[in-house]
């Protein structure tokens, strides 16, 4: 992805999240500049990744395969100085723009449609080898339990949430509702660790994109934080 795209995302997901009314942190909205003045007191934000994360999952079609992240809040179970056990998240996903089929070892996860679009879910039992399974999912939303067959959608409008354990694969995209687009989600989990926690069903699929520095960054991503100064 190139510089210049990045910050046109973000620029159009923060103007969203303005009409939605979603508050962020204020270091959400600092330059670079400001976080290489930041001390240690900001670790904890290094440390676990959190803020703004933009992907095209290594595929270079974010319009068709892609997701806007901000982590708000994350434990990490390699430093104990983080005991925090529980993860918040949201994203902004587009209309018929599709997250890859995935499912995480360890993490669980509940997903919530806050409002602007639907969001459509696939859903299939997965294997610790990778393996899809042809087999029936039980799906839980909002306390409502029931069985779906492999591959099956389930759609939640504003207000709803899904519950994902662990190795429940899943794929997802936006659905204009009304003529609202894109669609605003909450995630609540276990914590979150995108270096050994994800199983994409497609190999060729990444987690961070690859930069290319054609313009000077509006925002940081989390995993672009400079160290604190001495």
């Amino acid at each position: 992805m190139t510089r210049s795209d990045l910050n046109e995302i973000l620029r159009g997901s923060k103007a969203f999240l303005e009409r939605m009314n979603f508050h962020l942190p204020a270091w959400a909205y600092w330059s670079p500049a400001e976080w290489a003045a930041a001390g240690h007191e900001f670790d904890e934000i290094r440390d676990n990744l959190l803020g703004w994360d933009i992907t095209d999952f290594g595929l270079g079609d974010y319009e068709r395969v892609g997701l806007l992240l901000f982590t708000i809040r994350n434990g990490n179970a390699a430093l104990e100085q983080y005991p925090k056990p529980y993860c918040e998240k949201l994203l902004v996903c587009g209309d018929e723009q599709v997250t890859p089929t995935h499912f995480h070892f360890d993490k669980m996860e509940d997903i919530i449609c806050r409002g602007g679009g639907r969001l459509v879910l696939r859903v299939w039992n997965g294997a610790d080898d990778g393996e899809k399974l042809d087999t029936p999912v039980t799906v839980n939303v909002d306390g409502h339990v029931y069985t779906v067959d492999a591959g099956a959608t389930v759609e939640l409008r504003a207000g709803q949430s899904i519950t994902l354990p662990s190795h429940l694969y899943h794929e997802f995209w936006g659905k204009p509702e009304s003529g609202e687009s894109p669609v605003l989600l909450g995630e609540v989990s276990t914590v979150n660790d995108d270096a050994t926690d994800n199983r994409f069903h497609d190999e060729r699929v990444g987690r961070f994109p690859a930069i290319d520095e054609d313009e000077p960054p509006l925002h940081l991503l989390c995993t672009e934080y400079p160290p604190a100064p001495d």
